[in-house]
């Protein structure tokens, strides 16, 4: 816990907001409660009770880059003694060891714990949910049939997609559950479906806001990204295909190993039923694709990481393999732990720096953009707002920012009258700046029209 800590507290704020942490400030979190909630309806697309809780931390600490990434790094570091509980329930004290240590130092991991959104959060309460259903399998108490219901009421509360996680734990509590413990068991399981039925209001107001990227991702490359998102985490691509063949080397060869030596029959009972969270957490998500619910995106299966890691760990750890086995774990680990600290230091494996181009420009007039863009320099930049549609600005100054791939107009002037004054690469954002001699207007169409990159643009302004 006190590694996991570190790893996630000690650079909190190194990092810009991107555009999803961005936008919760933005356009999400108001004074009031109601408003806030009235806002999550209408402009996201998760639960509410994330949002609940971090319009509270806004109203006690700001909403500064530390405050509203403080609840996400507090979930990532209770995860790891979960973890470690989720082990111990599956085959004992080694497995708790490696569980505990691949999600303290996974690269993943750490990254949502550093991102002021729900998904560490739902990692952790969704972990939560796994353990109490272990337990509850090991001894159906009243307490412990209360507590699934209350953790997993809570993930679904905070991700939708823990459905896919809970769905097989309540099926498998409902067929095979204890008989003695049928009624508590019926009791505790339909009070986790009246929130998931409490929620379809919600989710049909919200319609399916912000997933249209989803579908404009192309299937392959997105079952592609959820092994290498859980191999080098969410920003490893940069670090190359030899990092990403390294990590999955060593975790074949410790997988191997262990399957090699001979599961004892405890160990085979818990790989097996984390198998099986697994593959629905994942596989569910991925069959719904073929009926047009295509809401795959590798992010939303964060949560399924965790019995992911403990069939990991199970396997590689299994009292047979000795020495052995932990010795491939550490290595594991320390490849992990790697990745991650390059993450938290390396800007070229971090999130874009809009924090960075917004010190650059310093005092916009007229700002075109990206999208993704758009609701970081609002936060960084106030009082930047969206030029109307149709609207003409006045102005003598043009900064445009985007990303590459570059459009092959870039760099040559936005309007008749401004001519190029500066290009700047900031950790991988560029910034162009033209200028006038006189302010001259300029139209919301012709500044949309000529945003460098190919993307969907923005027109900023004061």
């Amino acid at each position: 816990m006190l590694l996991a800590a570190v790893l996630r507290f000690a650079t909190l704020d190194l990092q810009s907001f991107w555009y999803d942490e961005a936008f919760t400030p933005v356009h999400v979190l108001h004074p009031g409660l109601g408003a806030t909630l009235r806002a999550v309806s209408h402009t996201e697309n998760t639960p509410p009770l994330w949002y609940v809780l971090i319009w509270g931390v806004s109203r006690v600490l700001g909403s500064g880059e530390v405050a509203l990434r403080s609840l996400s790094a507090v979930a990532g570091v209770a995860t790891v003694p979960v973890a470690w509980g989720i082990g111990q329930e599956l085959a004992g004290r080694r497995v708790a060891l490696a569980s505990a240590a691949f999600v303290a130092v996974n690269p993943l991991f750490v990254w949502y714990s550093q991102e002021a959104r729900a998904y560490a959060l739902f990692i952790l309460l969704a972990a939560l949910s796994v353990l109490c259903f272990l337990r509850v399998l090991r001894e159906p108490t009243g307490r412990r049939l209360a507590a699934f219901a209350v953790a997993s009421a809570l993930a679904l509360l905070t991700h939708y997609f823990a459905v896919f996680l809970l769905s097989p734990m309540c099926v498998w509590l409902l067929v095979l559950g204890h008989r003695e413990r049928r009624y508590a068991v019926l009791w505790s399981v339909a009070a986790v479906g009246v929130i998931g039925v409490a929620l379809i209001p919600l989710i049909s107001a919200q319609g399916g806001h912000g997933t249209q990227w989803i579908g404009r991702w192309a299937l392959a490359s997105r079952l592609e990204a959820i092994p290498q998102y859980y191999l080098t985490g969410y920003s490893g691509g940069p670090l190359g295909h030899g990092v990403e063949l390294l990590v999955a080397l060593l975790l074949l060869a410790g997988i191997g190993y262990g399957l090699w030596s001979v599961l004892e029959p405890r160990e085979e009972r818990g790989a097996l039923i984390a198998l099986l969270l697994s593959a629905c957490g994942v596989l569910i998500p991925v069959a719904l694709v073929a009926f047009g619910a295509d809401y795959l995106a590798p992010r939303n299966l964060v949560a399924a990481m965790i019995p992911i890691t403990a069939l990991v760990a199970v396997v590689i750890v299994a009292n047979r393999t000795g020495w052995v086995g932990m010795a491939i774990a550490g290595l594991i680990a320390l490849v992990f732990l790697a990745i991650s600290i390059d993450v938290n230091l390396s800007p070229r494996l971090q999130r874009g720096d809009w924090r960075g181009v917004a010190h650059a420009i310093a005092s916009p007039q007229v700002i075109t953009t990206v999208e993704l863009g758009a609701a970081p320099l609002e936060y960084y930049l106030p009082p930047l707002h969206n030029l109307a549609r149709g609207a003409t600005v006045r102005t003598s100054e043009i900064d445009e920012t985007g990303y590459a791939p570059l459009r092959s107009g870039a760099g040559s002037p936005p309007a008749p009258g401004f001519h190029f004054v500066q290009r700047r690469d900031i950790n991988g954002l560029i910034l162009y700046r033209f200028t006038s001699p006189v302010p001259l207007p300029v139209s919301e169409a012709v500044l949309r029209s000529h945003v460098i990159t190919l993307a969907h643009p923005e027109v900023l302004v004061r």
